[in-house]
């Protein structure tokens, strides 16, 4: 295939060349001709009897949704393309609260075109902003679970089956989830162009504090959502904010707890969400709410604060992610981790591993130093299943079992204070086993490993 070309791109890179410089710029537009090369993405509804299937499974779920929508003078193909793709959903037990701020009556003329009694239309007296406008919303949810949907975007047919799916699966094992999240995707501004998915993790909260990777679709528990309502000095952000209590909220209130606790938080991985791309938004024209990263900003400060746990947050060089440098660092900041990780780079700056999945295959391979990676992840502080000892800071607690498991003294680095492995570790050590035994005790005992990219080591 040949390479696909988009305007939005290349506006994309003039402005990462005005922020960033020519170096960083050149690096960022090579990654990106690159991704798009190998990019071959196409959404595929799933077939109708699929859908018919889920229309009949779908009966015996109990759960109902209120999917929450602020409008402010939308245009009418955007809405009413939003609207029916709620009203198309193979799962039907749910309400759309359509809180309307415009300062004209055509939206709401659209609205009373439609029938439908699970539409709730409420015409707001003042524009109260995006937090405002959805906080008035919120209130009159009465589903199990409430769901927030923008005024110009997209669900995909099956949205609410797969996560009533989900979420009854859990109530059938005992449990009861509090958050859910899928994969996404853009669309074009008319509808009919899909590109650039995003494949999510499942919940990684050092990735979370360095982006918002959670976004759309998301669900939460509605009397959930109703106590911690959408804060509007974090307007632009304020899902990322809401998203980042919620956790707080789940962690619970020990502010250095020992273990790293499982959340009642679920990843569904399928593309439920079309973020439509056009020039007043974020997803084709970053610029258009500069605002926005800045009260992303305020949100991961107040989370720190809220654990106590001491960090200066900064914006990276793509906008919308974040780095926490932790004061006098990670580990002396929190007890729920155990190890630090960097990556391994080679002879010609790229990466040789660091980060491994917990069968130890390594994540970025071969990327070159200065490209950031699908989704910008390569350079993002993220919690990982493994990482290696050749680039590695270890707690009291991981010296320990290292020194264990070699019979052998855990040495430092006197210039870094890392694992110093060339005279700590055997010349023919198997460092990827060593390093896959170490991650696998640390994970038996409940504790958080991050990989940091920032820590480098040359091998």
């Amino acid at each position: 295939m040949g390479r696909i070309f988009r305007w939005s791109n290349f506006k994309k890179t003039v402005r990462y060349l005005r922020r960033n410089g020519i170096r960083q710029a050149y690096y960022a537009a090579r990654e990106r001709m690159d991704a798009e090369h190998r990019e071959y993405y196409v959404y595929e509804e799933p077939p109708g009897e699929e859908l018919s299937r889920q229309r009949e499974l779908g009966k015996e779920f109990t759960c109902r949704f209120s999917i929450l929508v602020p409008l402010y003078e939308t245009e009418e193909t955007y809405l009413r393309a939003m609207v029916e793709s709620v009203l198309s959903q193979t799962y039907g037990n749910f309400e759309l609260i359509l809180a309307d701020a415009s300062s004209s009556g055509r939206v709401e003329e659209i609205i009373r075109t439609y029938e439908d009694k699970r539409i709730l239309y409420r015409r707001l007296k003042s524009n109260c902003g995006i937090s405002g406008n959805t906080n008035q919303a919120l209130m009159y949810a009465t589903g199990d679970y409430a769901a927030l949907l923008d005024h110009d975007d997209i669900l995909t047919p099956d949205a609410l089956f797969e996560m009533a799916s989900r979420i009854e699966q859990e109530w059938r094992a005992d449990g009861e989830l509090k958050l859910l999240y899928s994969d996404e995707d853009k669309c074009s501004g008319d509808g009919t162009a899909f590109f650039e998915v995003n494949r999510k993790p499942d919940f990684n909260l050092d990735l979370l504090l360095s982006n918002n990777y959670i976004c759309h679709f998301l669900v939460m528990k509605r009397q959930l959502m109703q106590e911690l309502q959408l804060r509007g000095v974090c307007d632009g952000a304020q899902d990322f904010d809401l998203v980042l209590r919620c956790v707080g909220r789940l962690l619970g209130r020990e502010k250095r707890p020992k273990r790293a606790e499982k959340l009642p938080v679920a990843h569904v991985k399928k593309v439920l969400y079309h973020w439509r791309c056009h020039e007043a938004s974020t997803a084709e024209n970053p610029q258009s709410k500069a605002y926005a990263y800045d009260a992303g900003k305020r949100a991961v400060e107040d989370f720190l604060r809220s654990r106590q746990w001491k960090g200066r947050v900064s914006h990276m060089r793509h906008l919308g992610f974040y780095r926490v440098d932790y004061q006098p660092g990670l580990l002396q900041n929190r007890t729920d981790v155990v190890l630090v990780g960097g990556r391994l780079l080679d002879r010609k700056n790229r990466i040789a591993g660091g980060i491994y999945t917990s069968q130890g295959e390594a994540l970025y391979l071969g990327l070159h130093r200065e490209y950031s990676g699908y989704m910008h992840r390569a350079c993002l502080q993220q919690e990982a299943e493994m990482i290696d000892v050749r680039c590695m800071v270890a707690s009291k607690e991981a010296e320990k079992i290292l020194e264990e498991m070699t019979g052998l003294p855990y040495l430092k680095n006197p210039g870094n204070g890392r694992f110093n492995w060339r005279d700590g570790l055997k010349k023919d050590a198997d460092y990827v086993g060593i390093s896959r035994r170490l991650c696998e005790r640390a994970r038996e005992l409940g504790m958080r490993i991050v990989w940091d990219p920032s820590l480098t080591e040359k091998i």
